[in-house]
């Protein structure tokens, strides 16, 4: 079983407009997207930039990597408008078959990125996720006849037609200066809205790195879903220990910030990538595969999800190592080494981290 693993810049622009822009990744380019069912998109929204009301066939969670925005969220079997105002760091989950609208609401007067990271199980397109617009050139109230939807609304022909055909743009729209849009509620903040820059990470090694992760144990706007999301942060030229996942979960990772190099081991023990990555690539970890991550000069960050809730992985190295578990005269009789070798590295194990630092273990 071969896969194509290398890591990826988006290759297909959706749309490009004055407001912003909408990019993901093909099947065709990055076939493993299809074969795991998953899926990503870019979005970029400039000041004052709108994304029209729409939802999807897919359940996804976004991040905002740059920037800060005002969200409005709808979700399904709800009446109620949620409003959220996000900044950089926040992990917002979508769920499958919400409203949503994006806005840039200029606060720091740049660029806002987003990017939407989740599964393409129940999606019409393999490795994308299909978008349903409300309004807009593309709107959906546009495919019904004129006689069905002046009876549904009750409305005049007229009035119908300034409703359905106001809006002669699509997508991503630029809102004129002092256009106004709903303020945001702090509670829908608290429930809906996970900071990862800001939220005390799960493990913390000085000059290592750390990883800050939601799951539905700490994030209840995850527990409807079958995914988490990890902020994961290396420091200069420090390593993340291999690890792999135990269950059935795929990995799907963003690099947000600096570069460094991915190893991933796959089946038979063969190497089946090992490669430099830098900001704005994609890749995937397949289940159970192991990987590695060794960061630059300039430190490595990534974002990431994890198709479960609750995910289960299972460290290489580091305190928590497989083989620090194992009575040593497994490892004696499995290596095929004296009992000597097997005490030295059981007891370099039991002092190892799962960042492990440039300089470790001689740090100054």
């Amino acid at each position: 079983m071969a896969f194509n693993l290398s890591p990826q810049f988006p290759d297909v622009t959706v749309f490009e407009g004055e407001g912003g822009g909408y990019y993901t990744w093909s099947a065709s380019k990055f076939p493993l997207l299809s074969e795991a069912k998953l899926g990503a998109g870019k979005l970029v929204l400039q000041p004052r930039g709108f994304a029209l009301p729409h939802y999807s066939d897919c359940y996804k969670i976004g991040y905002v990597v740059q920037g800060s925005c005002r969200v409005g969220i709808i979700s399904p079997n709800s009446s109620k408008e949620a409003v959220l105002a996000t900044k950089k760091g926040d992990a917002i989950p979508v769920p499958l078959g919400a409203v949503s609208w994006w806005y840039n609401d200029c606060k720091d007067n740049s660029d806002l990125e987003i990017i939407f990271l989740g599964e393409t199980t129940q999606t019409y397109t393999p490795a994308q996720f299909d978008y349903f617009f409300l309004t807009g050139v593309l709107g959906i109230l546009g495919g019904f006849s004129t006689e069905l939807l002046t009876r549904a609304f009750d409305l005049q022909e007229n009035e119908l037609n300034q409703l359905t055909k106001g809006q002669t743009q699509a997508l991503i729209i630029k809102l004129a200066e002092g256009q106004t849009l709903p303020d945001p509620n702090e509670d829908d903040n608290a429930k809906m809205l996970y900071n990862l820059e800001n939220a005390r990470p799960n493990v913390h090694v000085n000059h290592g790195g750390s990883i800050t992760a939601a799951t539905a144990e700490n994030f209840g706007g995850l527990k409807q879903g079958a995914l988490s999301a990890n902020l994961v942060k290396l420091d200069s030229k420090a390593i993340f220990s291999p690890v792999y996942t135990a269950d059935v979960s795929f990995q799907l990772i963003y690099i947000t910030k600096g570069s460094g190099l991915f190893q991933i081991v796959g089946l038979n023990g063969k190497n089946v990538l090992e490669a430099k990555v830098q900001s704005g690539q994609l890749l995937v970890v397949p289940k159970y595969f192991p990987s590695s991550k060794t960061a630059d000069k300039d430190g490595l960050e990534y974002f990431s999800t994890v198709t479960s809730s609750k995910p289960s992985f299972v460290q290489l190295a580091g305190e928590t190592s497989v083989w620090k578990a194992f009575a040593p005269s497994v490892l004696q009789a499995a290596f095929n080494v004296d009992p000597g070798l097997v005490e030295l590295f059981q007891a370099k194990i039991a002092n190892s981290k799962i960042f492990v630092p440039p300089n470790w273990p001689n740090l100054e």
